[in-house]
């Protein structure tokens, strides 16, 4: 008999306090105690996924190795776990529908009034159980997406309770994470707001078995007696939750607070073997005390919401640990960057990364950006868009392919060195039709990748509809740019390199994605390695 454990996860007063990181630090230290565990992420938002929003909407659109377009907080869990994720992780309530209404129009329900309980409802639990019914796992952790009191999160809320009732309090608990604001005037924590959010808890029949309480103060023990009363929970059970330095610093303090301990004795769950996270600590010790530093040029077109980027920065902290150093970013906007001011914007910096992006905003900054960082011998580091970018570059200022292009930008161009694959000629749905998910690549033994890696067949995970154009492939080699990673069943190419360049890659796939705690990525920790070489110069 399949005994899974299910804890859910819940936000209240208001959003934006980390549920995201509480699931992935309760999740790192019940790994810690022997544990196998995983964390998937239900948003009540109609979108069937975050593929088609646009980053100012969501921040980045994270992507798994079986080509699921999900919410940035997998990533989270991805970096924290050291485990991948997949499709079943993520389950937005448009997906919910969708699947209920093709059941409908196929006829499944016999006639039966389709309503929101029993059927959303039922689908949603079908949704929460698929990870918990693969028997791979001891303990699944639900976070529900958006705040307490909003109506598209009230059949998840609905969901959780009839499940509760249905496994019985051992098998799955609630933990309710809420904000303690702190009012200077007063000079006091107020306790109002939580004790609200978990009356309308209560309100949809759920009681919260555990409150993790975000403050910017301590919680003394009189307010956490007072929460317990008023909100039906143990003392024991009130956790609090500071700011933290870093969200590396989270698995630690919740371990402090004894989080794990009180979910694993409400599980009846052994609370033996005690979380060492040694490695963990390690990596803390190294990105907590660098010996050097470098600056990083981030040049993308939704810079001002840095969460656009989310897993590239977290993918420098990984690599900057890995080399002890400290990686400071200098965003900087593709649309503010000209041939003109190049030479200023991206001045003192010790390595360029040109980020991943759709549609032609801000292409010519990136272009810009890439002929400087040639022309002068400074890192690059291309991803996806930022990789062909690298190749119009090319082929304008060192072929003379006058407007080399990309068919995304310009249809009808003379040159397309990058062009969509024949496959995707004749789709016009955006949603879920690009070349996703992890796909083979070989690379030349010779190469730049090759010493990062220190593999011959690699897999990498995609996001994208263009590629580069094979019809070209010949003559940007002979003028000096090597491919040096070809997918070896389509021949597409994944990998350019200039040897002559002290370390310039750009890659077609997001190599960010696949960057942990307990594996920096090895592309990055190659870059910031050239980096470091260039700042001391």
């Amino acid at each position: 008999m399949n005994n899974t454990k299910y804890v859910f996860v819940t936000g209240g007063v208001t959003s934006s306090l980390g549920k995201g990181i509480i699931a992935a630090s309760l999740a790192k230290l019940v790994q810690e105690r022997g544990f196998s565990v995983t964390i998937q992420k239900l948003d009540p938002y109609i979108n069937i996924d975050p593929g088609t929003l646009n980053p100012y909407e969501h921040g980045e659109c994270y992507v798994t190795d079986d080509g699921a377009e999900t919410d940035l907080d997998l990533g989270h869990y991805e970096r924290y776990l050291n485990i991948p994720t997949s499709q079943a992780n993520n389950v937005t309530t448009g997906r919910i529908y969708q699947s209920v209404i093709n059941k409908e129009r196929k006829g499944e329900f016999l006639g039966k009034t389709v309503q929101v309980i029993p059927h959303i409802t039922d689908e949603i639990k079908h949704r929460v159980k698929l990870l918990g019914n693969t028997g791979e796992y001891d303990i699944v952790i639900t976070e529900i997406g958006g705040t307490i009191g909003d109506i598209e999160s009230l059949p998840y809320v609905e969901a959780v309770r009839q499940l509760q009732w249905e496994m019985g309090q051992e098998n799955a608990i609630v933990i309710h994470l809420t904000l303690v604001p702190y009012l200077s005037a007063a000079g006091e924590l107020k306790t109002k707001p939580t004790q609200h959010s978990v009356k309308m808890l209560m309100q949809s029949g759920v009681s919260p078995d555990i409150l993790v309480c975000r403050s910017e103060h301590e919680i003394n023990d009189t307010i956490k007696r007072k929460l317990a009363l008023f909100c039906n929970v143990k003392k024991q059970d009130v956790i609090q939750s500071l700011d933290a330095e870093t969200i590396y610093d989270v698995p630690n303090l919740m371990f402090q607070e004894g989080l794990d301990y009180v979910v694993l004795e409400k599980l009846r769950l052994s609370t033996r073997k005690q979380p060492k996270l040694k490695a963990w600590n390690k990596f803390l010790e190294k990105h907590k005390n660098p010996i050097s530093s470098v600056e990083i040029g981030l040049v993308g077109k939704y810079v001002e919401l840095h969460d656009s980027y989310k897993s590239i920065t977290e993918a420098f902290i990984h690599a900057g640990a890995a080399n002890k150093t400290k990686v400071n970013i200098r965003w900087i906007h593709s649309e503010e960057l000209t041939p003109e001011n190049a030479v200023t914007m991206l001045q003192g910096l010790d390595g360029v990364l040109v980020a991943p992006g759709f549609g032609d905003r801000g292409i010519e900054g990136k272009i810009a950006a890439v002929a400087h960082v040639r022309e002068n011998n400074i890192p690059f580091l291309g991803i996806c868009l930022g990789m062909q970018m690298a190749v119009i570059e090319f082929a304008r200022n060192v072929l003379g392919l006058v407007g080399a292009n990309s068919t995304e930008m310009q249809p009808d161009v003379n040159y397309p060195v990058i062009s969509l694959m024949e496959e995707q000629k004749g789709v016009t749905d955006k949603g879920g039709t690009m070349r996703l998910g992890a796909w083979n690549c070989q690379l030349s033994h010779d190469s730049k990748v090759y010493e990062s890696y220190k593999e011959e067949i690699i897999s990498e995970r995609h996001r994208h509809r263009y590629e580069f154009n094979n019809d070209f492939k010949a003559q940007i080699e002979d003028a000096g740019m090597k491919a040096t990673g070809i997918n070896p069943k389509t021949g597409l190419v994944e990998i350019v390199e200039v040897p002559e360049h002290p370390w310039f890659v750009g890659v077609q796939y997001h190599p960010e994605y696949k960057s942990t705690v307990l594996n920096p990525h090895p592309l990055f920790v190659s870059f910031i390695k050239a980096a470091l070489k260039q700042s001391k110069k």
